[in-house]
C-alpha cells in the first residue's frame, strides 16, 4: 500500500509542476490553486509512504516519478525537444525507479 501512496504522490508532483508552469508567475489564479492543492497533496502522500519505505528510497522514488513525468508532460504538451539522448537517460531514471523498488525492505 505505501508504494501505491508513493506513486500518487509522484504524479501529484507531475501535477504541481504542470500547474506551476501554467500559472504564469502565479498570475492565474486556476493554475496557482492546482499547483497549491498538488504540492500539498503530494508531499502530505511523501510523508505517509516514507513511514513505512525507508526514506532515502521512498525520496527518491518520489524525485524520480517526478522527474520522468514532468519531462513527458514538457515534451507532450509544451513541445520541449524529443532527443535520444534524453529518451535513454529517462530510461535510466525509470530502470533506477524499479531497482530501488526491488531492493527495498518495504
Amino acid at each position: 500500500m505505501a508504494w501505491a501512496v508513493l506513486l500518487l504522490a509522484g504524479l501529484f508532483e507531475v501535477g504541481f509542476t504542470t500547474c506551476l508552469r501554467l500559472s504564469d508567475g502565479f498570475r492565474h489564479p486556476w493554475w496557482s490553486a492546482g499547483f497549491f492543492v498538488s504540492a500539498g497533496l503530494s508531499f502530505f502522500l511523501l510523508e505517509r509512504a516514507q513511514r513505512v519505505i525507508p526514506l532515502g528510497t521512498a525520496y527518491a522514488v518520489w524525485v524520480g516519478i517526478g522527474a520522468v513525468g514532468t519531462a513527458i508532460v514538457g515534451i507532450w504538451l509544451f513541445r520541449e525537444p524529443l532527443e535520444t539522448a534524453r529518451l535513454v537517460l529517462l530510461a535510466v531514471l525509470v530502470g533506477s525507479i524499479i531497482g530501488l523498488k526491488l531492493v527495498s525492505p518495504a
